[in-house]
């Protein structure tokens, strides 16, 4: 196997700190590797990543190296185009939404072909810090708790903390009592009160962005969970970022075929329900449903992203026997790709006609 035409990481792990990992896929711990990146051999950590992943047989890894930079390695198991998760950051981004920027590589493990996998960009103190925006907080959403609801979703029953489901990645003890404070006062405040505090609080034109991003590719796990909130420092407001999008663009986060109507135009989650509970926030939000369909959402926007993808993938995924997919599935997901945009385009035009402010 070689990774023609893609750039090569290399990873040296000793096999007891493997065997150790390997005991407990669960755990977050690092293990000390070497790390061969741009022909530098660096002093880095890795542990597994993931969510029900991580009992895949090809692991997705996170690695921290040099002075608090941080990858994370998609092995995309579950999807046969591989390019789920890069193309749907691509299309945030190219809607004025800041994603991660992400890369093909080749990973070679022990000197030994590990396969394709996706380099993503972390969220963190770097990624803000190259898009020139300040931020005093980050909390990453990390799993279905995070809905924004008083209740748990898989009690049906209050919450114990406000706080479930987020993890603060940078901030203070008031990092959490501010979105806590949030998350309460959006479910209780009353109408014109609640509309003056979102309005405070939350940047809802970038909101309705990342709404509209979720809505049309797809994703119906990332509405609950798979996003970062941010505060602004300048303006004090929460801000959104999509994470993880590899269950999109007509499959599911398992790699199954769904329809193109599986997730609503109007999305999910309370907080999505509160703010186009206002007239001016639909009228927003169908203001940019319907220029992206001009626009961004597109076959002839998107299908020369897909190609060009495809162009640099296709010699490597065709050597590479570590996946679950055969070639054959990955030569024909494009297609997948142009009927689910025809289907979901039809889908949101016919829902837009029907919507009375």
């Amino acid at each position: 196997m070689s990774g023609e035409g893609l750039p090569t990481r290399k990873i040296t792990i000793a096999k007891a700190d493997l065997q150790r990992l390997e005991e407990n896929v669960w755990s977050n711990e690092f293990a000390t590797v070497k790390l061969e990146l741009n022909g530098e051999e660096i002093d880095a950590k890795l542990r597994f990543r993931g969510g029900h992943t991580r009992n895949y047989p090809k692991k997705s890894y996170e690695i921290h190296y040099g002075n608090n930079q941080i990858l994370h390695w998609n092995a995309e198991f579950d999807d046969p185009s591989m390019i789920r998760n890069a193309l749907s950051f691509h299309f945030f981004n190219s809607m004025g939404v800041p994603s991660p920027t992400t890369k093909h590589m080749w990973l070679e493990w022990n000197g030994y072909p590990h396969g394709v996998y996706l380099e993503i960009e972390s969220v963190d103190s770097t990624f803000f810090r190259k898009r020139n925006i300040s931020s005093r907080a980050l909390i990453y959403a990390i799993n279905d708790k995070a809905n924004f609801s008083l209740i748990d979703p898989d009690t049906a029953e209050k919450k114990e903390s406000l706080f479930e489901g987020y993890r603060v990645m940078k901030g203070t003890d008031y990092t959490r009592k501010r979105l806590v404070r949030f998350v309460r006062d959006i479910n209780q405040l009353p109408g014109r009160s609640l509309r003056t505090y979102m309005a405070k609080r939350l940047d809802i034109s970038l909101y309705l962005k990342w709404l509209a991003g979720a809505v049309l590719t797809g994703n119906y796990d990332g509405f609950d969970q798979n996003y970062a909130l941010y505060e602004h420092k300048t303006t004090g407001k929460y801000r959104i970022i999509p994470w993880d999008y590899e269950g999109t663009w007509g499959r599911n986060c398992y790699g199954r075929l769904c329809g193109s109507d599986l997730v609503d135009v109007k999305g999910y989650n309370m907080l999505t329900r509160k703010v186009l509970s206002y007239k001016a926030c639909r009228r927003a939000y169908r203001k940019i449903l319907a220029r992206l369909l001009v626009s961004k959402f597109t076959l002839s926007a998107i299908e020369p992203v897909i190609e060009a993808l495809y162009e640099k993938l296709t010699p490597a995924i065709r050597d590479d026997f570590t996946r679950k997919w055969p070639f054959r599935s990955f030569e024909a997901e494009p297609e997948l790709f142009r009927s689910y945009i025809n289907e979901r385009r039809a889908i949101i035009i016919a829902e837009l006609k029907t919507w009375k402010d």
